[in-house]
């Protein structure tokens, strides 16, 4: 698609609620997604009276299979941009807006022209700080109003991803897969088939059942809430060496006022060794503009094996590994604006990995090759690949959770070395998360927290593992929960408020305190406005 828009989504079970939101600036209504069943469900709309609930431009989609409706609302972008005209400020305001209305809905997904949308997803990736909902790009290459298009297969998609996954990344949806938003890259501008992410395979795949490889899950590592960092410097740029490339050439690119630039190297980061050209670009690095060296190959990362290539990092340049280009110029812009005095502390952010960009160099042990799982199934007589992989998915949410309701961080740490997804609910859908916040262990939510463990999980009863939180009153569990993001949805708040009324009618200072720090608000339920 060549316009530029963007689609806030969340998901509901069978009735919607109510989002109390302070509508959008939201663009002429349009009939194409009235006329699309698949898109919105009109008659399912009448009968809850969805449009007397929510924002004008709001949509449901049909029930899925898993029982859940996506209602979703738009905002267009006045005028729509062509994405060929994408810039760093535009990136921003994508940004601001996911933001602006971030503790109001599940997920976001924003619709993007595909010239320039490895780009965007890789930008608003490193943007995106503690992120812990999906944000999902994606388009088309033929326009949706078109009788053959893959326009429709890939907005529905991503609106059932983004509505119905808790999958905490910057990400990019194209013809049924679900790629890591800075590992891809444009490769075809005829077919369908228009992204590859060529170092990482694809985080779910959505055929005929949806497959999310929790295992590459990005999960966020800091106790902090959610912000978008929207400063970047634009004094960056990308150089793709060819054979015979000029020293004048590199040397006028590497003038001032570049800050960072991106080489584009031979097969593993290999360049030509002429003393010349090292020496403009061993100038260039002790003044402190930032090289990143990546391989010009589709596929594989750069490495110091040869001569040649270990001569460009004794001359300060930095190897980028399997990163994409795409990833590596959005990657510096980010980091040179987030630490724009110290060299040091620029290279050492450059080389580490921040959102999964590139391949750690420590590879994560999965439930596959467990050997916890592997002395179980020797004790069931299993050596069945997939009896390894049913008996890990059946006993590590289990395990999970009985550690977790003792406080025992260490074994926490053992099953996490097994799978690396610590929001695996059990048979009541309670995470590990839910647990601990049951039995006030502290420590072992920040702990959970700082593995990624999503503070949105549901359980059967509906229960958050904030309110299981305050139900319990312990008071520093819910802060460091707000602190991380959770909050209560819209029917929760109204529940709080009149709770809030009984417990200030009871005197219960303590109970008015734990929720006041959960984000009541106590003065509108005690009619103290």
């Amino acid at each position: 698609m060549s316009s530029l828009g963007q689609a806030l989504s969340r998901s509901r079970l069978s009735r919607p609620d109510v989002i109390q939101a302070q509508k959008p600036p939201l663009c002429e209504e349009s009939d194409l997604e009235h006329t699309l069943p698949i898109l919105h469900d009109e008659k399912y709309a009448q009968g809850t009276n969805l449009h007397k609930c929510y924002p004008k431009f709001t949509l449901v989609l049909p029930l899925s299979k898993q029982k859940l409706r996506v209602v979703y609302t738009i905002l267009e972008y006045s005028p729509l941009l062509d994405s060929s005209n994408m810039t760093p400020d535009l990136w921003a305001k994508i940004g601001k807006d996911i933001e602006k209305y971030y503790e109001q809905y599940n997920g976001f997904v924003v619709l993007h022209g595909t010239d320039t949308m490895a780009y965007t997803s890789s930008a608003l990736s490193f943007m995106c700080e503690n992120l812990r909902k999906p944000v999902i790009l994606t388009g088309s290459q033929v326009p949706i109003y078109e009788l053959r298009n893959d326009g429709r297969d890939n907005l529905l998609e991503a609106l059932l991803v983004a509505g119905q996954s808790e999958i905490p990344e910057v990400c990019l949806y194209f013809q049924q897969k679900l790629y890591r938003g800075n590992r891809v890259t444009k490769v075809d501008a005829g077919s369908f088939n228009a992204f590859t992410s060529p170092n990482l395979r694809p985080l779910a795949n959505l055929q005929a059942d949806v497959k999310i490889n929790w295992d590459i899950v990005w999960q966020p590592d800091k106790v902090e809430k959610f912000t978008v960092s929207t400063e970047l410097n634009s004094n960056v740029g990308v150089l793709r060496f060819f054979p015979g490339i000029p020293t004048d050439t590199v040397k006028a690119f590497l003038q001032a006022p570049i800050a960072g630039i991106v080489f584009e190297t031979y097969g593993c980061g290999n360049a030509p060794n002429h003393k010349d050209l090292l020496d403009v670009i061993k100038k260039a690095t002790d003044e402190g503009v930032i090289i990143i060296n990546c391989t010009q190959c589709l596929r594989g990362m750069v490495k110091a094996t040869y001569e040649t290539g270990e001569d460009l990092y004794k001359a300060g340049v930095i190897p980028g590994y399997d990163m994409t280009p795409e990833a590596a110029l959005s990657k510096l812009s980010y980091v040179l604006a987030k630490y724009p005095r110290k060299v040091e502390d620029k290279k050492k952010m450059m080389k580490k990995n921040l959102r999964g960009e590139m391949t750690e160099d420590s590879t994560k042990l999965s439930l596959s090759d467990s050997r916890f799982i592997q002395v179980i199934a020797q004790s069931l007589s299993s050596s069945c690949k997939e009896e390894l992989d049913a008996i890990g998915h059946a006993l590590t949410p289990s395990l999970a959770c009985a550690a977790a309701k003792v406080g025992d961080i260490e074994a926490l740490e053992a099953i996490s070395k097994m799978s690396s997804n610590l929001s695996m609910a059990d048979y009541d859908g309670r995470t590990p998360l839910h647990i601990a916040a049951c039995e006030g262990h502290l420590k072992v939510v920040e702990y959970l927290l700082s593995k990624g463990a999503t503070v949105y999980a549901r359980d059967r009863f509906g229960d958050t593992p904030l309110r299981s939180a305050v139900f319990f009153r312990h008071k520093e569990v819910v802060k460091l929960l707000r602190k991380t993001g959770a909050h209560f949805s819209q029917d929760e708040m109204v529940d709080a408020r009149k709770k809030l009324r009984s417990l200030a009618e009871s005197g219960d200072l303590e109970g008015l305190e734990i929720l006041q720090l959960a984000g009541a608000e106590v003065a509108s339920a005690t009619g103290r406005e």
